[in-house]
């Protein structure tokens, strides 16, 4: 079947987990985020448990750590060919590791630039900054300012890509749903 692919994407605290498992749910197939277990797992495999806004200081290879969080979000680009299902949602996308890449002035190799060429979402929801509601915790390391830093970022390099994205409004969770599945003519 081939699914609608609906990205939902924003800075970190903006509140798109919450929305994922809302759409759940309803009865959607989401796929999770992955960097949040991943910089769980980084943080204790080492010693210094030091809160730094920046997850790659708790790897020892940064270009390893980001080469596998793009091939999780391209494995589960590929998985989602394999369901049969009208419309699937994603907890970010490929083009996020670019951006974060980007936030944190680290290189990237044309694999990471072909991989959002060739991986396309069929829409984009951004969730954007939203102070009220922003709560760091041992995953979320990042405080409010670079959480705003983090949207522009994102918002660039998904233009860069083409995308042309939908903000998602602030407010309830049950709203914010309603909003995208009416963006996506499903409520």
């Amino acid at each position: 079947m081939n699914s609608k692919k609906i990205v939902i994407t924003g800075a970190p605290g903006t509140g798109k987990t919450v929305v994922i498992n809302q759409l759940e749910e309803k009865g959607f197939h989401c796929f999770h985020e992955i960097i949040r277990s991943m910089t769980a797992d980084a943080k204790n495999d080492e010693s210094s448990k030091d809160l730094v806004s920046n997850p790659l200081a708790f790897v020892n290879d940064p270009y390893q750590f980001n080469i596998s969080l793009l091939n999780g979000r391209i494995e589960h680009f590929k998985s989602s060919k394999n369901l049969d299902k009208e419309v699937i949602f994603f907890d970010r996308g490929v083009p996020d590791v670019l951006a974060y890449m980007d936030y944190f002035n680290q290189k990237y190799n044309d694999k990471f630039i072909m991989a959002c060429q060739q991986y396309k979402y069929d829409f984009l929801f951004i969730m954007p900054p939203w102070k009220e509601i922003y709560v760091s915790d041992n995953e979320r390391l990042e405080t409010f300012d670079e959480a705003l830093a983090l949207h522009e970022c994102l918002m660039s390099t998904y233009l860069q890509f083409g995308y042309k994205p939908i903000i998602v409004p602030k407010s309830t969770i049950e709203e914010r749903s309603t909003f995208i599945l009416n963006e996506l003519n499903l409520a």
